[in-house]
């Protein structure tokens, strides 16, 4: 099931030079806004908004596959501790954001949402380098 005005079932987001991993029911793809290094979503691969229309067993899989890359998350940026945000506000699609919150962090009791900043936009062999870490990292775990 797709709808024809979501961004994610589109794909035009997140964007296809950002991705990570196929997880099964989701894929992982780097955020656009590097600040917090390591920002990675998980988005479901069909079109739903909220956990409860999805069949247990898929619940039970994705979040499998959310706690797969937080743990390689944590392992690769070696994060104190990682945010798990499902909000769907802005966009109405299951994804997660998980953000790996680090010992260099400028505001480690705020959520990611109230750090005034400048989006970080890597260069591409950056953002190239920061994927193939994880991909990495989540291939070790598998």
């Amino acid at each position: 099931m797709t709808d024809p005005t979501c961004k994610a079932c589109q794909g035009t987001w997140p964007r296809a030079d950002h991705f990570i991993a196929d997880l099964g029911l989701s894929q992982a793809y780097l955020h656009d806004d590097q600040f917090f290094k390591g920002w990675t979503v998980v988005v479901f691969r069909r079109h739903a908004t909220e956990l409860f229309q999805l069949a247990p067993t898929e619940r039970m899989q994705l979040m499998e596959e959310v706690s797969l890359v937080a743990k390689t998350l944590a392992q690769v940026f070696e994060a104190r501790k990682i945010n798990y945000e499902l909000l769907g506000n802005q966009l109405p699609h299951i994804h997660w954001h998980l953000i790996p919150r680090l010992a260099t962090d400028p505001a480690p009791l705020e959520p990611v949402w109230r750090v005034q900043h400048e989006p970080v936009r890597p260069a591409i062999e950056d953002l190239q380098a920061s994927i193939e870490r994880i991909k990495a990292g989540i291939a070790r775990l598998r």
